[in-house]
Order: C-alpha cells, then sequence, then structure tokens
C-alpha cells in the first residue's frame, strides 16, 4: 500500500474535513506538524493507546513534525469523555509520578532521538500560565449549548447526575493545545472526535488556521468495553511478553480483524484473506495467536515473543505448568486480595470482575489440577498457585 494511502486509510475511522484535502497537502510534499495528547490519569500505556502511536510513528517515518503531548494539566482535571459520573481530581503530583514512565514506555514504537526525533510537551507549561483575563475571553469562543448538548451530559442530565464545571470546561482547555502548538493535525480515539474538534474550531476563530482530525477506533474487551484505564482492563504496552500475549488472547474474537489492521503491519491482503478464512468458519484461536505474536513483537524482542507464544500454548491449549513460576507473598485473606498482592489485579473492583467472569482458579499444588473460583470474598489460609489466563503466580501467606 502507498504509504500515504496507508496513513490515511489503514488504522483510521474519520479524517476531517476529508481525506482527499489531507492528501493533496501531503502529495504536495509540505511538512506537517501532527501531535496526539496523553492524560496521564495513570501510569500506564496500553494497547488501546497503540492505534495512536503506530499512526504517530507514520508520520515520523514520513518526515513530518511529531509532538507527543503529556497532559499534565489537563490530567489534573479528567477528561469527560464517556464518563457517567464525574472524574475524581488528581493532585500534580499524583499527575507527575504518573507521567514519569510515558517516555520510556511509548519508546517502544515511537523514536525520541536520532533524526527527526519525536518531541515531549506538557500542557501545563501554557495552560497553567494562562491569567484569568484571558481565559474568560478564551472562553467566549464557545457556547454553553455547543458544551452541554454532549450525549454524556445529556445522560447525566436525565439521571440527575453532577455536573462539574470542570468538566464543562475540560473541551476548551484541550482544543486550547492546538492553538498554543499551531498544530496542522491532531490524532486520538473515536471518544475524543468532540474535544478534537474543540481545537480545530479554536484554531480557525483564534488563527485562522486549518486544523486536521484524525480519528483511530477504539479497541474493546470481551464485554465491549473500551480498552482503558478507569475500566479496569487494561493490556499494559509494557507488560511482560507473556502476560502481554495472554492478555491479548483475552480479547473478543471479533475484534481479531480490526486489531490486525489497526495494531499490526500485516498486509492488508493478508488480512483480508484472514477475514475470509473467518467467516467460513475457521478456528479463531488461529488468528488471535497470531495476532498476539505480532503485538508482542513490535514491543519485545523476537525471542522473547516466541517464548510467549510457546507458553501460551503450554499453559492453556495443553494445561501445563508454566517454564517457570515467580512466588509472592500475600497477606491478603481473600481471593481478591490475594489478586492485588500477587499483581493478577490492580483493583478491588478488577479482582471481583476477573472472578465474577470466571478469569480465575487455583491449586494447592503443581500436581493437583486447577479449580475455578467462583466467590471474590473466598479466603485461603495457605500457600497456593493462581491462575488468571496464561498468568500464574505460586502465593506464600505471609505478614
Amino acid at each position: 500500500m502507498d504509504k500515504i494511502e496507508e496513513l490515511l486509510n489503514r488504522g483510521v475511522e474519520q479524517v476531517i474535513p476529508s481525506k482527499q484535502e489531507l492528501k493533496k497537502v501531503l502529495e504536495s510534499g509540505k511538512k506537517l506538524r501532527v501531535y496526539q495528547g496523553f492524560d496521564p490519569t495513570s501510569p500506564i500505556l496500553h494497547i488501546g493507546h497503540m492505534a495512536g502511536l503506530r499512526k504517530l510513528r507514520q508520520w515520523q517515518d514520513l518526515g513530518h513534525e511529531v509532538i507527543f503531548l503529556i497532559g499534565d494539566f489537563t490530567g489534573m482535571i479528567g477528561d469527560p469523555s464517556g464518563k457517567d459520573k464525574a472524574r475524581k481530581p488528581l493532585t500534580k503530583q499524583q499527575i507527575e509520578k504518573n507521567a514519569k514512565g510515558y517516555q520510556k514506555q511509548a519508546s517502544k514504537l515511537l523514536n525520541f532521538a536520532g533524526k527527526n526525533p519525536v518531541k515531549i510537551k506538557y500542557n501545563s507549561q501554557w495552560l497553567s500560565k494562562i491569567p484569568i483575563s484571558e481565559f474568560l475571553v478564551l472562553t467566549t469562543q464557545v457556547t454553553y449549548q455547543q458544551i452541554i448538548e454532549r450525549d454524556m451530559f445529556q445522560r447525566r442530565k436525565a439521571q440527575n447526575k453532577q455536573i462539574a464545571l470542570s468538566e464543562l470546561l475540560y473541551p476548551i482547555l484541550q482544543g486550547f493545545d492546538s492553538v498554543e502548538m499551531a498544530v496542522d493535525v491532531e490524532i486520538g480515539g473515536s471518544d475524543q472526535l468532540f474535544n478534537m474538534m474543540m481545537g480545530r474550531d479554536l484554531m480557525h476563530k483564534l488563527k485562522r488556521k486549518n486544523k486536521f482530525v484524525i480519528t483511530t477506533p477504539l479497541i474493546v474487551d470481551a464485554q465491549g468495553q473500551k480498552i482503558g484505564k478507569t475500566t479496569g482492563n487494561v493490556i499494559a504496552i509494557a507488560d511482560p511478553p507473556e502476560k502481554l500475549f495472554g492478555g491479548i488472547m483475552s480479547l473478543p474474537d471479533d475484534v481479531i480483524i480490526q486489531c490486525l489492521e489497526t495494531l499490526t503491519d500485516i498486509p492488508m491482503e493478508e488480512v483480508g484473506k484472514i477475514k475470509n478464512e473467518m467467516k467460513k468458519g475457521k478456528n479463531p484461536m488461529i488468528f488471535k495467536k497470531k495476532l498476539a505474536f505480532e503485538i508482542v513483537k513490535q514491543l519485545n524482542p523476537l525471542k522473547d515473543a516466541q517464548r510467549a507464544q510457546e507458553e501460551f500454548e503450554s499453559v492453556i491449549q495443553k494445561k501445563l505448568m508454566p517454564f517457570q513460576i515467580p512466588t509472592v507473598k500475600s497477606s491478603g485473606a481473600t481471593i481478591s486480595e490475594i489478586l492485588i498482592d500477587s499483581g493478577l489485579s490492580g483493583s478491588m473492583s478488577e479482582s471481583k470482575r476477573l472472578v465474577q467472569q470466571g478469569a480465575v482458579s487455583g491449586t494447592v499444588s503443581q500436581d493437583a489440577p486447577f479449580e475455578r473460583i467462583s466467590d471474590p470474598k473466598q479466603s485461603f489460609t495457605g500457600d497456593m498457585i493462581v491462575k488468571k489466563g496464561i498468568n500464574i503466580v505460586k502465593i506464600e501467606k505471609g505478614e
């Protein structure tokens, strides 16, 4: 596929105002300034971010100026997009801690050194310095009706749920990022369309400049929820290869084709053939393993991706114990607490969800079979081995 055609079509939902207009600019040879913003509301970049990161890398490889924007100011408020209740505000210290590892994680896909390096910017550099008088003038460019008509706010109003004033102002703050950096293109998930269009509108009004908007598709889990930080279903790009492989294998079959297109470099002709074979009834497991291998290979050395696949086939398909079982100490009384201590879960709510979905099993010995655990409050007093998907951990009880 031609590089410009691939840039504009593969793993892309929309280009605004149009693909044709952006293609014309690109074919003229003009170099553009492109960015995507990442609010550090969590210390983790996950595979849901990969669509945008891969798209940024394509722009970088074509010689355009790429900005990896860390929303350390907007992250303190939290993007209200898709949320049925207001986010809990984060402190400046929490945001700084979360953002600390972003460059290292993103460097698995982007080049921050060498020829044409990706630039890192922080929106606190300008948003924290806007005088209140200037910000009030900025808000005159946007109407209350524009903001409140968003579907999520209408749903909250209908359910008599609160809408914080900061949530109404968030799109304006994000939109001002585009103005401050004078970008030509913004990339983001399809759930970010409203915020990105706000930036496009402000760019027209304040700089008399066009800004292209590119949306990438969202990746969903087996329950149809967006892979993300707040839904507790994160598959982190920095996860160990075996855990990453197992997490991808837990995705629903109906996102295999979308993920092959969006998250891998497999030729689209081959993706089309896979789609046809799945329609004819061929086992999706074959293609999901290919997807998992290709993603793990992008983010890790080839030998680690091969080992991750071998371990998945051994542990999950052949029901054998893994090559090595990590051991952790846990003082937790219930399986939910043990899952958190072992690193198999990030919160009590995630533990509960995993157990209720039948994703957790345990055994007291490597020689005994695993048995599914169905009660999130089930207690354990002795050592045990816990399994969640491909991930198996030996638990030693202790203080």
